[in-house]
């Protein structure tokens, strides 16, 4: 948890909710970065399709990674909208790469920047705890779950539907909520987080 606590801490008072120029280039930047790596996911996904021979649908135990820029982005800038600008760039960068969802990469990546939003917006976007954090990253995945389940597995028995869900919400804590808290660390040391409030 030392490692969790570093990033943990509120500025000082609310955070602004004025967006900066600098604050929209770097949200646009992680998505259009991870734009890329969901295209890249996209086209290696069934290569983990054996994993569900080991146990049905433990290939969405590797779902999250669609949804960092949900935590990363707002966790970086702490401004209101952050988790849903991130999501949509990423999404939209995904689909024009040539997604194999074709238009549905944009729902997906609206109903998963959503879910986090609310959570943060909850807080006032003002509390950047790990459980916070780890909230809105089960909330995506929750969005995702439920976004998936009508759209391509409404015939799944429902005992194969929790497990999914479950696998997916493990999922979101370890590679979202803690892949973003890890890799905040890194650009703080790195130094690239001057001017940010992830930066104090």
């Amino acid at each position: 948890m030392a490692i969790l606590d570093r990033v943990q801490a509120p500025p000082a008072g609310r955070p602004s909710a004025t967006w900066r120029t600098r604050d929209i280039v770097v949200v646009a930047v992680i998505g259009v970065a991870f734009g890329v790596v969901f295209w890249a996911w996209g086209l290696a996904w069934g290569a983990f399709e054996p994993l569900n021979i080991v146990i049905p649908v433990l290939r969405d135990s590797l779902y999250a990674v669609w949804l960092v820029p949900a935590v990363l982005a707002p966790l970086i800038v702490r401004r209101p909208g952050a988790a849903l600008f991130a999501e949509m760039v990423a999404a939209g960068v995904s689909a024009l790469l040539g997604s194999q969802w074709g238009v549905d990469t944009l729902l997906s990546g609206f109903v998963q920047g959503a879910a986090a939003e609310l959570v943060f917006a909850f807080t006032l976007y003002g509390a950047w705890s790990f459980p916070v954090l780890a909230t809105a990253a089960v909330a995506s995945a929750a969005a995702a779950w439920i976004h998936d389940w009508a759209l391509y597995y409404p015939d799944f028995a429902i005992e194969i539907q929790l497990l999914r869900g479950v696998l997916m919400g493990i999922s979101a804590l370890v590679f979202v909520a803690g892949g973003s808290v890890l890799l905040v660390r890194s650009l703080r040391r790195a130094g690239v987080l001057e001017g940010f409030p992830a930066g104090g």
